[in-house]
């Protein structure tokens, strides 16, 4: 295990402190992007497929669940995403965060199987091992934070960024069409374990992630003064106040995607084009937005590039707001819409690690902090744009998230090519 002493700016990249940038050259030549990818896949399945992508709604319509029952416990399910912060820093101590990544992964498999060999999903058993589940796996995101942050080169950050969030998107998508198929096939008994095994088996990948060292202090005293700095070097400064305004900003949050589908009809658009669009066709679209994002040219910073994204975001929702009601209207600016949300999500995802600055000894806790706050905007965009519908009609709902998005990203902006020319350290 590599010792290392804590000097100058915690949050500066510094290779004599950074884990596992003894060697920068070699690290750079094997840092493998396009691995996380395949690293998200277990919390893809488990959150985006089997407990917010529609299976296990699907499954306890199947068992006679009433929709409200089915529905209160998805949202406590879902719960985990948004306060996973609170056991993060477990992946920043003892072993390597690709090993965190695997152990959790694997417990999350077991977890899962459990609950969906149980003979009723809403039982209290079966809610107890799926949200232990899905806490398990985050610990896959906030591993992949740290990992990722430990990344030397922006190029690679950027290619991490795109791919972490297009093998999201497309895992879930993948795991909800596996599933479902296998009910439809009468094939039910085998859907734990396959479950499991999409979880788990991508872990597998782990092995094949960039290796990190552990950042080792000497004595507990140390080990806390240097993670107080870096949480010190990362927040505690005016540079990080247009960070966090950015974070929970209404910018291209993709709040519309599932409200989308209730104006449909206004635009002629019967139920079986809903449900391609808004499932794993609109997946696909999302996922490969965000492959498409790792073309942007590193050169433009990270922050920069996301708010430019934004803007085409926004202008994609008025398409819907401003065109005519029409099944091409509604065709056109919703594939563009989902596309580019795909963007703006691996945009984020390289905003977030230019916030974060080097992994040093906290990045998977300062990366799950500073990942979380970008449900805020979600949350409150989801109810602006439910409030805008009911008020301007049909034609509100997709222009109150385009002005609200395309006046935030106006201004942001400016200030980033502006007074907030200089990234981060």
């Amino acid at each position: 295990m590599q010792e290392l002493e804590v000097a100058g700016d915690a949050g500066a990249p510094n290779p004599n402190h950074e884990a596992g940038a003894s060697a920068p050259d070699k690290n750079r030549a094997h840092e493998r992007p396009w691995v996380f990818g395949l690293l998200v896949a277990p919390v893809a399945v488990v959150a985006n497929g089997v407990i917010q992508g529609g299976v296990l709604a699907f499954l306890m319509s199947r068992q006679g669940i009433p929709e409200l029952r089915a529905s209160q416990i998805i949202s406590l399910l879902s719960l985990p995403t948004t306060i996973y912060f609170l056991w993060s820093p477990l992946t920043d101590f003892l072993v390597q965060r690709r090993t965190w990544l695997l152990m959790a992964s694997v417990t999350a498999a077991l977890l899962m199987v459990l609950a969906l060999e149980q003979r009723r999903l809403d039982g209290e058993s079966a809610v107890a091992l799926m949200f232990l589940s899905a806490c398990a796996a985050q610990l896959v995101v906030s591993s992949c934070g740290g990992m990722m942050g430990a990344l030397q080169q922006e190029r690679a950050k950027r290619v991490a960024g795109g791919f972490y969030q297009g093998g999201g998107l497309g895992f879930g998508a993948a795991s909800v069409l596996v599933l479902v198929m296998l009910h439809e096939r009468g094939e039910v008994s085998s859907i734990p374990l396959v479950a499991g095994v999409l979880i788990a088996a991508p872990a597998l990948f782990a092995l094949a992630a960039p290796r990190q060292e552990l950042v080792v202090e000497q004595g507990f005293g140390r080990t806390l003064r240097r993670i107080w700095e870096e949480f010190q070097a990362t927040f505690l400064n005016w540079r990080a106040v247009p960070y966090i305004v950015l974070m929970l900003s209404p910018l291209a949050s993709g709040a519309a995607i599932g409200l989308l589908t209730g104006v449909a009809r206004e635009y002629g658009v019967g139920g079986q084009q809903v449900a391609w669009m808004n499932g794993l066709g609109g997946a696909l679209l999302m996922a490969a937005g965000a492959l498409a994002a790792t073309l942007i040219p590193a050169r433009i910073r990270a922050s920069v590039a996301y708010l430019l994204v934004a803007l085409l975001n926004a202008a994609t929702l008025a398409v819907l707001s401003l065109g005519p009601l029409q099944q091409g209207t509604y065709y056109v600016g919703v594939a563009l819409y989902l596309l580019t949300v795909g963007m703006a999500y691996a945009m984020f995802t390289a905003v977030v690690l230019e916030f974060l600055g080097s992994s040093g000894k906290s990045g998977s806790s300062r990366y799950s902090i500073i990942n979380s706050m970008g449900n805020v905007p979600v949350v409150y965009m989801i109810a602006l744009d439910g409030w805008g519908g009911s008020r301007f009609g049909v034609r509100g709902l997709p222009g109150t998230e385009a002005v609200m998005g395309g006046a935030a990203a106006l201004l942001l902006l400016g200030y980033f090519l502006t007074v907030g020319r200089q990234p981060r350290a």
